[in-house]
């Protein structure tokens, strides 16, 4: 198998009764970095040594995914994951920490930004808008664009048999879909993301997370939006401008709206999977941001 971070050290660490696998690089500012669906803490590998000349940079595989065991029954909600990270943190000797996170790992971020403001120095997401606003947005073009919100999360089993009887299949469509170009992606990177899938429980418990967002998580972040909780520290939104634009949304103003007290961010040459797609790119935005540089005007 591919060693994706070599250098990094291979960790495991009980949080919540959850066997967290993670791996750990460079030294400097704790930097957490989440990653999304349907992927693993892989999807880091084109930036994470980059990142790790100047941070201490953390990998988890996030409740419910990848090489983490998560037992039956576990909850699937950005603010249980959030807590998750959190305490994984602090058990690294980490009570405050830059943050990012792609799709689903984004939702686990800025959750854990409003849930543990002085947890957070700094926030990037990539290629997200709350979780509220994309359900309050669910007309016929984003469902068209985003049809597996409202699959993953209709009742078991439907969704569980239908993609686990080819999750080979399902992985390598909705990765490749969500590219700009489809063979963006490593082939050992998409082999250790098939892989990931090829158990029922996986599968569940992705489908419990979906199940969450159109439930729990939409209902918090309502309450937070009618509430005017705000996100506290800098923040940094980045999103692909090819083919899943989201809309074709300032996704930066979205935040900066409703959300956020201060943000910047831009688009990315690049489809969904930016950090993959347009490392170099991606590098450039996080960097001057991570290091502490001062908003453009």
């Amino acid at each position: 198998m591919t060693d994706f971070f070599t250098g990094f050290e291979t960790r495991r660490i009980e949080i919540a009764g959850i066997d967290f696998f993670l791996r750990t690089g460079g030294s400097g500012p704790p930097l957490l970095l989440l990653h999304g669906y349907p992927q693993t803490h892989v999807c880091w590998h084109r930036i994470a040594p980059a990142l790790a000349a100047h941070f201490t940079v953390v990998l988890p595989d996030v409740r419910g995914y990848g090489a983490t065991a998560t037992p039956p029954g576990m909850a699937m909600d950005k603010r249980a994951s959030a807590a998750d990270q959190v305490a994984l943190m602090a058990a690294l000797g980490h009570d405050r920490f830059a943050l990012a996170g792609h799709d689903r790992g984004g939702r686990i971020a800025y959750r854990l930004a409003l849930d543990h403001p002085a947890a957070v120095d700094r926030l990037v997401t990539l290629d997200i808008v709350p979780t509220h606003d994309t359900w309050a947005a669910m007309g016929k073009a984003e469902a068209l664009r985003a049809y597996h919100w409202p699959f993953l999360a209709q009742p078991e089993p439907l969704p569980e048999r239908l993609f686990g009887a080819d999750p080979d299949f399902y992985v390598d469509w909705t990765i490749r879909s969500w590219c700009a170009d489809p063979d963006a992606i490593d082939p050992a990177a998409m082999a250790a993301y098939r892989a990931a899938f090829w158990s029922p429980a996986a599968i569940h418990v992705a489908c419990e997370e979906y199940r969450a967002g159109a439930g729990i998580d939409d209902a918090l972040d309502a309450a937070d939006k009618a509430a005017g909780r705000r996100i506290a520290c800098p923040m940094l939104a980045l999103w692909g401008a090819g083919p899943l634009k989201l809309g074709g949304a300032d996704l930066a103003e979205v935040w900066r709206r409703d959300w956020a007290v201060e943000v910047r961010g831009h688009a990315i040459a690049s489809g969904h999977f930016l950090q993959e797609e347009a490392p170099d790119a991606v590098l450039q935005a996080l960097l001057p941001f991570l290091l502490g540089d001062s908003p453009q005007t």
